[in-house]
């Protein structure tokens, strides 16, 4: 497998309160991780830390292959890491403006917006609340719209905090379904969470948050048409 991020020595504090102390951190490309512990071990912290929105403690980074800074957070992983938080924060214009946001930030033209726009809504089901404003969704069509955002962008790596947590049975199965397809497209990703089919996802690689350390277990690789 081709390494996408690898750190070194990864330390977060607390005042003098060491929260976590991770000997080495190794993302391979096109990976599905499932990051589990109990509630406090820092689960959400590491994802922020990964997605450079928390500082910590970091001897030796590596991103594709190359050395790279950490603080400040490089530059060639600013386009290529997107993290969607548990309760995604959703701007006040409609859900096909929504998913296009970080297109148009990016400067990408009109036309091309209007196109992965489309496909990305086709892919997450959204495309019947095109035009609603965020505020008319539920938990679920929240979740998927925020998928759909982070999708667009293509991302080297996915970062997801709880994202089936709080949801009913049939809005949280189909967030479930969309994982395997952002995989199959080349992302890798790294789902906080302790949601037990998640957990069992077909391929689904497992990092556990322990006693201030971080434990592997391996899977068999996702299967791109991977079914539920």
């Amino acid at each position: 497998m081709t390494s996408l991020l690898t750190l070194h020595r990864l330390r977060k504090r607390f005042g003098e309160r060491i929260l976590f102390d991770i000997e080495a951190l190794a993302i391979e490309a096109a990976t599905a991780y499932v990051l589990t512990g109990r509630n406090g071990a820092g689960k959400s912290t590491l994802l922020r830390i990964l997605a450079g929105l928390e500082r910590a403690e970091v001897e030796q980074a590596h991103f594709l292959g190359q050395p790279v800074s950490w603080h400040p957070y490089a530059a060639a992983m600013r386009d290529a890491v997107v993290y969607v938080h548990q309760h995604p924060v959703m701007f006040s214009t409609s859900v096909a403006a929504n998913i296009g946001y970080g297109l148009k930030a990016r400067g990408l033209p009109k036309r091309a917006i209007a196109t992965r726009v489309e496909q990305a809504m086709q892919w997450a089901d959204v495309v019947h609340l095109r035009d609603s404003k965020p505020d008319s969704l539920s938990g679920g069509e929240k979740q998927r719209v925020a998928l759909a955002r982070a999708k667009v962008l293509a991302p080297r790596l996915l970062l997801l905090d709880e994202p089936t947590a709080n949801l009913d049975g049939a809005a949280r199965e189909k967030v479930i379904e969309l994982i395997p397809g952002l995989v199959g497209e080349g992302s890798s990703i790294i789902i906080a969470c302790h949601d037990r089919d998640l957990i069992g996802l077909h391929g689904m690689q497992r990092l556990k948050l322990r006693d201030g350390h971080l434990e592997y277990r391996t899977a068999r690789p996702i299967l791109k048409n991977a079914k539920l």
